[in-house]
């Protein structure tokens, strides 16, 4: 029964991957489809470190998916291993006789371990990611924002300036899309006619997300060249996702096979018990 168990665990967490694992594997090439951290340049990122420490969004997809993966074994294994114990108190012993409370008491069980274990996650990142989004947070403007105004007290070329902003509308809770068209068409622009361009340190991974999250497309040559790049992640991600339906059915046969086998053992158990007795 252990091992059946382990088994449906590992088809349950490689079921949950198939619907992250591409941002998992976009993240291990360095691109994302939407924009997920902010990024800035290094003409101002010496100035800014002292300003905000910035979370690395690939390793904080990993801590979540790690954070998931404990969560879903926590609390799918926790569940079983507290019925059974809860088996052993007279008053659950009989009522646990029915299958259908036997499921309730596992799923009870089952949620309070996912919800104690999702407070001690969050607890951990409420300060940084409190801090974190004070920066790009805005009521009404753009202009009210904390990094604008930063930006207006530094001398650094427009660009740059339209760069970090764009990605501000993005990151904005709820998105500011018409503010982020305006300063990337800006950004455009300025690919095309600033000769000095490729000099302001600007991603062009970066620059990749901002204009597939915008216009479903690269159209400048710098997030152009991330193409291949996007290509290789995309045929990986298409190779993990059949090795992760392989590996579900293999789990669900395992699990059926050491499933019935224990359950056939049990019955046999059982019988040479009550022979025994008599």
């Amino acid at each position: 029964m252990v091992m059946a168990v382990a088994t449906s665990t590992l088809a349950l967490i490689s079921f949950v991957s198939i619907f992250f694992q591409q941002d998992m594997v976009l993240g291990l090439f360095g691109v994302s489809e939407q924009v997920r951290q902010l990024h800035v340049p290094f003409s101002v990122n010496a100035q800014f470190e002292a300003f905000l420490h910035q979370p690395n969004y690939f390793l904080n997809l990993l801590s979540w998916f790690g954070w998931l993966i404990l969560k879903l074994i926590v609390a799918f294994t926790g569940a079983f291993i507290s019925v059974s114990l809860l088996k052993k108190i007279r008053f659950f012993r009989i009522r646990f006789q029915s299958f259908v409370l036997k499921f309730v008491g596992w799923l009870v069980a089952f949620i309070v371990l996912w919800s104690g274990l999702t407070y001690v996650q969050y607890d951990l990142k409420e300060d940084e990611a409190s801090e974190y989004q004070a920066l790009v947070s805005y009521d009404q403007s753009i202009q009210q924002s904390h990094i604008y105004q930063y930006l207006q007290r530094i001398e650094d070329p427009e660009p740059v300036k339209d760069y970090v902003l764009a990605q501000t509308a993005l990151l904005h809770k709820p998105q500011d899309r018409d503010v982020a068209v305006a300063y990337t068409a800006k950004l455009i622009q300025a690919e095309r006619k600033d000769p000095h361009f490729l000099e302001y340190g600007l991603k062009p991974e970066q620059l990749w997300s901002m204009q597939y999250q915008l216009y479903g497309q690269a159209v400048t040559p710098l997030a152009q060249s991330v193409e291949p790049l996007v290509a290789k992640a995309s045929r990986w991600s298409s190779v993990l996702n059949y090795v992760l339906y392989a590996l579900i059915a293999v789990s669900v046969l395992i699990s059926g096979i050491f499933y019935f086998l224990s359950r056939g053992l049990k019955k046999r158990l059982v019988r040479i018990s009550q022979k025994l007795q008599y």
